[in-house]
């Protein structure tokens, strides 16, 4: 299983929207991730722990 693929905007409350592609081998811990929000247009680059790729 990869990352989230939808987050909630921590700044509207907005859906956020996975932008990066998964590697060939995965996601891994410790990966930084992009995502946009689709109200405020924010971007969130995310780090990636265990729990959220399993």
């Amino acid at each position: 299983m990869g990352a989230p693929e939808r987050i909630i905007c921590v700044d509207c409350g907005g859906e956020c929207h996975l932008l990066s592609y998964e590697p060939e081998e995965g996601f891994e811990p410790g990966d930084v991730v992009a995502y946009r929000c689709s109200d405020c247009l924010d971007r969130w680059d995310i780090e990636l722990t265990e729990d959220d790729v399993v």
